[in-house]
């Protein structure tokens, strides 16, 4: 489901949300993130260490997002910090991907790719029903009080498609995988052979790089093959100290072929 025909990338929705797109992937990049932040990718350059490029892309973002210079009303200590942090996000969303913070991370997939969340709590159809306003409802909530989050999502993409970067190109694809407990759930496009189905996953999606961490989500597995533009962040691109390092990789999601793995 699209929201709208305009995005904030170098490409329109229909064709991001696209199976097509996934078998001649393209990179992606948010207007004007890299080269209104060059002196952070210009750093990164002379770094040789993933954890050191990690610290310093933090570093940048308390500096530029003034994380740790918040107050929050109800008290003067500036722990309250995280609140307003990328970080808070991301562990909101490790915990529970229909939560306020889930619901601001779909609403930025949404603002800057062009698609709109299929499910939070529960289906959405359509924009205009009581759903999607339950939704836009939570992404308003969660969002509230933050230091342009938005902004902070969109430089952590970039600094996850750089630092991937230096190992693969974007238009490479990577084997992904996903416990489930019922298939019947998923969206079926079409079906295209025994245990391979076109889906239509939500914008915004968990996937994980280890196969055998996804059965202990569920009683199958879907595999797919995820471009690298289309992966928004990787849970190992940041140091322990920051956030827990997982196989966890965030996806923008659309229509995927995916293959249903049965007896693990």
């Amino acid at each position: 489901m699209q929201s709208a025909s305009l995005n904030l990338c170098n490409l329109p929705p229909w064709v991001i949300a696209s199976h097509y797109f996934n078998k001649h992937p393209k990179p992606l990049e948010i207007q004007g993130v890299r080269s209104s932040n060059r002196l952070l990718f210009d750093r990164l350059q002379k770094l040789e260490s993933c954890e050191l490029r990690g610290l310093q892309f933090h570093d940048y973002m308390d500096v530029t997002f003034q994380l740790h210079q918040w107050e929050s009303e109800e008290t003067n200590s500036s722990r309250k910090s995280l609140k307003n942090s990328y970080l808070r996000f991301l562990r909101g969303w490790m915990f529970e991907s229909n939560s306020r913070e889930g619901a601001v991370l779909k609403g930025w997939v949404e603002s800057r790719f062009g698609l709109a969340p299929t499910f939070h709590h529960q289906l959405i159809d359509d924009v205009h029903s009581e759903a999607y306003h339950h939704y836009l409802r939570e992404r308003m909530q969660g969002a509230a009080r933050t230091s342009a989050i938005y902004a902070q999502f969109d430089l952590l993409y970039e600094f996850a498609q750089y630092e991937m970067g230096r190992t693969a190109e974007p238009t490479t694809c990577h084997t992904l995988y996903r416990g489930i407990n019922d298939f019947n759930e998923q969206r079926i496009v079409k079906e295209i052979g025994r245990n391979h189905h076109l889906v239509r996953l939500n914008n915004l999606v968990s996937f994980t790089t280890d196969f055998e961490r996804a059965w202990e989500f569920g009683s199958r597995v879907m595999q797919v093959e995820v471009p690298q533009s289309k992966m928004v962040f990787r849970f190992d691109l940041l140091p322990n100290a920051l956030l827990k390092g997982e196989e966890e990789v965030m996806v923008i999601g659309g229509e995927y072929e995916i293959k249903v793995l049965t007896g693990g």
